[in-house]
């Protein structure tokens, strides 16, 4: 693997870094007594910034370039981190997560091309699987923090203070943070030094509002676009509904083994994105994409069945299929229009924000049945599914 994937797959770990609003959901809603449609409001605010921010900051990484649109994600990412440091409310955690989810955000619009810039040819899919998979681990940093942290500590220094006097959630903002913040100061400094020759592609043309405009009257990205709307959407809601499934359903501690949940569905995205790293060296992107929507399916019907045991089976099993879901989409769309990589990385980082507003209604049926509000992410699962039979005529082809 070249040398110069290195410093891009650091920040493919702090990416994951942001998915930290999911997680907090099912925390916040336990220490503050909100309704899930309220405790949706901390993963909605992790992801407006994809919403507001990603068109714009491709039409910006046109004429400065991946590297500059790079460093300025991870400034701002590394700010939010601090917010924390000078206290702990619901306030402050929603203000935290919307800054981290802007420079998220600014990174994903740069991580994803860039990657393809420092990847040998052919090889793009398979590095984007494994930043993937790096960034999986970001992801699972957040749930083993808090678990471990948690239990190890019981000083009022790491407890959220609700209005009815202080919880027994101990949640380790103080800690957390400033972990990532480093890192992140680590991932920058490597950044700034390092050298990306970055390819320009025969018929490329300036981004802007009206070339992204126009790309979306491709039908083939389009329908990718959706994809990764509704793909992130679901995700989104599996990582912030599972914990508090098995607390309210099963009456296991949140704090605890309710966490595990969320732990098992990101070593499951772990191990997928791994898995999916060493299959795409010999099969085809598109026929591996039919086989992990599937597998997706297959896993959200099983967690409804009302059976412990297979709702924990079921955890895993959504983990692997939902792994490899957004870099296939991704980089199928981005090899098949090289020419509009521009566009698809805002237009595709935009979609993101699906992990804003699928949760508020998977949150909303949650209120009024919880088992009933997988059928948000099926649904936007068996989408996907189309989506995927679709990009298969090209091999057909």
């Amino acid at each position: 693997m070249n040398k110069k994937v290195f410093p891009i797959l650091l920040a493919f770990l702090c990416m994951g870094f942001g998915d930290a609003s999911g997680v907090l959901v099912g925390v916040v809603k336990e220490a503050f007594g909100t309704t899930n449609l309220q405790a949706g409001f901390i993963a909605t605010a992790g992801f407006l910034g994809f919403g507001l921010l990603s068109v714009i900051t491709g039409i910006i990484q046109y004429r400065v370039g991946k590297k500059m649109i790079l460093i300025a994600g991870l400034f701002l990412f590394f700010v939010g981190t601090m917010i924390p440091m000078f206290g702990i409310s619901y306030p402050v955690a929603l203000l935290t997560v919307l800054v981290m989810g802007f420079g998220a955000a600014i990174l994903q619009v740069a991580g994803n091309p860039i990657m393809r810039d420092v990847s040998a040819d052919g090889k793009f899919s398979r590095n984007l699987s494994f930043g993937q998979l790096i960034k999986a681990l970001g992801t699972l940093a957040t749930p083993v923090l808090i678990a471990v942290i948690g239990s190890a500590f019981s000083a009022s220094w790491f407890v959220i203070k609700a209005k009815d006097g202080v919880t027994d959630i101990n949640v380790s903002w103080r800690i957390l943070f400033p972990i990532y913040g480093a890192i992140i100061l680590i991932t920058l400094l490597f950044i700034l030094f390092m050298k990306v020759d970055e390819k320009k592609v025969e018929g490329e043309k300036p981004t802007s509002i009206a070339s992204c405009l126009k790309a979306l009257g491709n039908p083939f990205i389009l329908f990718m676009v959706i994809g990764i709307f509704l793909y992130v959407g679901a995700e989104v809601s599996m990582s912030s509904k599972l914990s508090t499934y098995f607390a309210e359903k099963y009456k296991v501690d949140l704090s605890q083994v309710g966490m595990l949940s969320v732990g098992m569905f990101a070593i499951a995205l772990t191990i997928g994105r791994f898995l999916g790293t060493v299959i795409l060296n010999w099969l085809k992107p598109q026929v591996f994409l039919v086989i992990t929507a599937l597998i997706s399916i297959a896993g959200t019907l099983m967690v409804m069945i009302p059976v412990e045991a297979v709702s924990w089976v079921a955890v895993f099993v959504i983990g692997i299929g939902f792994a490899n879901l957004f870099p296939l989409i991704f980089s199928i769309t981005v090899d098949k229009y090289p020419e509009k990589t521009n566009e698809i990385s805002g237009l595709m980082v935009t979609a993101i924000v699906g992990g804003a507003v699928v949760p508020l209604l998977t949150g909303y049926i949650a209120d009024l049945n919880l088992t009933l509000s997988f059928l948000v992410p099926l649904a936007c699962i068996v989408y996907i599914t189309f989506t995927a039979f679709v990009s298969l005529k090209d091999i057909r082809k």
